[in-house]
């Protein structure tokens, strides 16, 4: 049965480092030394540091350039793309507040803007004919002729990464490594292509680039550029920084994961202050179910369940139509 993992748990500066190049190969004992390991940090911390993820620094140093191009357009360019009801485009500076974190009463909205593009579809996608929730187009900067082309390939390759990152979840949990492809057949992504402007280093203590949250989904895997500014909430309740660090991704653990696992594996909450006194730029991939996926403890998880089985698209609707400007009624 799965439950969980006794080990040492120490005071952490900053989040440790796991190499996942065995889950990129045929070795089923290299896989599961991997996958134990990502579950022992995962119960404590929920934040990691990966490396060997294979991802080419390329296509990694490409999606930087393209998001740093698009946040130099003028912000009349950028508003043509302004959010659409699908959850994808432009949200200006300031119009984001997460009102439903569990941690913090969040009254001030994130000094941050960003383009988000989602899992695309084609014009002639049934969830895009019908309207349904998050199912629609993304939209595209006329500016940037490559921009499209860059950024998806860096998405595809994110994706894949989350794929295989998934695996070394069910594995971690005694389930074939294959248990939660059912549920990711329409998957739920989301690329962020975030730029925090600077903020002045004695800027009040409730101004954030991002207030303190948790995400919302399955697992976020972070790429962040040389400035800093990404904290983690420890279990003692203190900060400890996630400072760039080169070859690696930054992967959390996020709400639905934290139900499916019945509080196993630890959803942290984490924020954002950028003080360097530079622009920053990061690019979150939050990969995340169907929509219609239910969401109950794993099979082998002891215990009573510490949350009623719910819908991903239930769960993450109430939460956009709270946080977000462009959501809310008139």
């Amino acid at each position: 049965m799965s439950q969980p993992l006794s080990f040492a748990k120490t005071a952490l500066s900053r989040p440790p480092i796991v190499d996942v190049s065995g889950l990129m190969s045929d070795d089923t004992a290299a896989q599961m030394r991997v996958a134990r390991e990502m579950r022992l940090v995962c119960e404590d911390l929920g934040f990691l540091y990966i490396s060997g993820h294979g991802v080419p620094d390329a296509l990694i140093a490409a999606a930087f350039a393209a998001s740093r191009e698009f946040h130099a357009l003028p912000l009349e360019a950028k508003m043509k793309l302004k959010m659409n009801t699908a959850h994808r485009g432009y949200m200006p500076l300031a119009t984001s507040t997460i009102v439903t974190s569990s941690v913090a009463v969040v009254r001030k909205p994130n000094l941050s803007e960003s383009l988000m593009v989602m899992h695309e579809l084609p014009p002639d996608d049934p969830g895009v004919l019908a309207g349904d929730p998050l199912q629609g187009l993304n939209q595209w900067p006329a500016e940037l002729p490559s921009f499209r082309e860059r950024v998806l390939a860096y998405n595809h390759a994110v994706e894949t990464l989350a794929k295989r990152l998934t695996r070394g979840v069910a594995l971690a949990f005694d389930l074939p490594a294959d248990w939660f492809e059912p549920h990711f057949r329409r998957p739920t992504t989301w690329l962020r292509l975030l730029h925090y402007p600077p903020q002045p280093p004695e800027s009040p203590d409730d101004e954030f680039g991002s207030a303190p949250h948790t995400d919302y989904g399955f697992l976020t895997i972070l790429a962040q550029d040389d400035n800093g500014g990404l904290e983690v909430r420890a279990r003692d309740g203190g900060w400890i920084p996630a400072p760039p660090t080169p070859g690696t991704f930054v992967v959390n653990v996020a709400d639905i994961l934290m139900r499916w696992t019945n509080g196993i594996l630890a959803s942290t909450p984490h924020r954002v202050r950028n003080i360097s006194g530079r622009d920053r730029y990061s690019l979150p991939f939050f990969y995340d179910p169907d929509m219609s996926c239910l969401v109950a403890p794993l099979p082998g998880v002891k215990g009573e369940s510490n949350w009623a089985p719910v819908t991903f698209g239930e769960y993450v609707m109430e939460r956009l139509d709270k946080n977000y400007a462009y959501r809310k009624k008139a």
